[in-house]
């Protein structure tokens, strides 16, 4: 929980690098809010809930994942791939499963060296 509630606190924060731990776990807690909000959207016939929610972590989600590719050393600019049906997709995904990239870079430290 403490992942999800760090890149809340970062809102709008595009520099700097997001190790893969603190992607993927907001990107699984994002999930099972997102979930969550749908089941009980549907029971109580409110459907925007989950619309609601995903527009409030647009900018969070956007800028921890341009961090995670930062961290690959890679230009945020690369998130547009993503726009690319399928291939764009497959991309990103290996792009943001990739292993950061060792010492400094452009984008800042190594946040794995800031953790040790």
């Amino acid at each position: 929980m403490n992942w999800y509630l760090e890149v809340l606190k970062k809102y709008a924060v595009f520099s700097g690098r997001a190790r893969r731990k603190e992607y993927w776990m907001f990107i699984l807690f994002n999930s099972i809010v997102s979930i969550v909000l749908f089941v009980i959207g549907q029971a109580i016939d409110v459907e925007i809930l989950s619309s609601l929610y995903s527009l409030a972590v647009l900018l969070p989600s956007l800028g921890v994942t341009i961090r995670r590719l930062h961290d690959t050393n890679r230009s945020g600019w690369w998130i547009l791939i993503g726009l690319v049906p399928l291939a764009g997709f497959i991309v990103l995904l290996v792009f943001t499963v990739s292993d950061s990239q060792p010492g400094d870079n452009q984008y800042g430290p190594n946040p794995k060296a800031a953790m040790a």
